[in-house]
């Protein structure tokens, strides 16, 4: 195991991995600010949690303004990537989605989803019912049907997925983002494996590629600067494993690979070049489709 993390280890908002989720909001909640995305729950949710060291983020108050606008970016460049691909999926007929470790997430919110859309969200009971509590309480409805689903994704999630009603025979839409580097190596492919076994032709699948997850490693004071006090590294379960675009194409999936520096042009987007880039050299993100599916 990876220090910081045990077998069977669970949290929630203000804790480990749960934390991860909190500070993607976040990012999401100052890139929606800055007019680079479009998330009008991010920055309520956050408060919400009440973190405050996410508080002072949000406040201003927080050291490392270069650091702050670095991950605002980066994910900006995150959401417009999945949401796009999500939007093209149900845009192609799919109408149901399954959204991975989804945290703060809200896409069934906020995007406009067609209303005979399912959407499944898997993650722990705790994060699922603190975020559903919260946007009910803030007058949020969902564009289309969104379902809870809590399990653990080292878990048998196939199993209480297809309990919650999702269908093994419609194509269906796979998010795993920002998901990866917290799985160890075997669990990544058990992951690749159960979406290839609950998914018929047609399916679509959004993820990331990393060529190393060494590189999470060496980014504390990157991290710290963002307001983590505690070691994300001990999060992150680095070292070798499958490669992501290879094991999918193994599984009969045809990837294509969008490396993240050409979407920071693409998208118009400030793009740090410096030490710190070069580490995540080769970053991608990455859209897969089961062929033989409607055209």
């Amino acid at each position: 195991m990876t220090a910081g993390r045990r077998e069977g280890d669970s949290w929630d908002l203000t804790s480990g991995v749960g934390t991860t989720a909190t500070a993607v909001a976040a990012a999401r909640a100052l890139a929606t600010r800055a007019g680079l995305i479009d998330d009008p729950w991010a920055e309520s949710l956050v408060t919400a949690v009440g973190m405050e060291h996410f508080l002072a983020i949000l406040d201003g108050k927080q050291d490392g303004d270069s650091q702050v606008e670095r991950m605002a970016n980066g994910m900006a460049v995150r959401t417009r990537y999945f949401d796009d691909f999500l939007l093209a999926a149900t845009g192609s007929g799919i109408r149901q989605v399954v959204i991975l470790a989804t945290g703060l997430d809200a896409r069934g919110y906020r995007l406009p989803l067609p209303a005979d859309t399912v959407v499944y969200e898997i993650d722990q009971q705790g994060v699922l019912d603190f975020k559903v509590s919260t946007l009910h309480a803030l007058g949020a409805h969902p564009a289309a049907e969104v379902r809870n689903v809590a399990f653990d994704l080292r878990d048998d999630w196939p199993a209480a997925l297809v309990a919650n009603g999702f269908d093994v025979q419609r194509p269906t839409a796979w998010l795993a983002e920002g998901l990866l580097m917290y799985l160890p190596p075997e669990a990544q492919d058990r992951l690749f494996d159960s979406i290839a076994g609950l998914s018929p032709a047609g399916s679509r699948l959004a993820t990331e590629f990393f060529p190393s997850m060494d590189a999470f490693a060496s980014t504390d004071d990157r991290w710290r600067r963002f307001g983590f006090s505690d070691d994300l590294a001990g999060l992150i379960y680095a070292g070798e494993r499958n490669d992501a675009i290879t094991y999918l194409e193994s599984l009969g999936w045809a990837v294509t690979g969008s490396p993240v520096r050409e979407l920071f042009d693409e998208y118009r987007i400030e793009h740090h070049d410096d030490e710190m880039s070069e580490q995540f050299a080769g970053f991608q993100y990455l859209s897969a489709e089961l062929p033989g599916g409607p055209s």
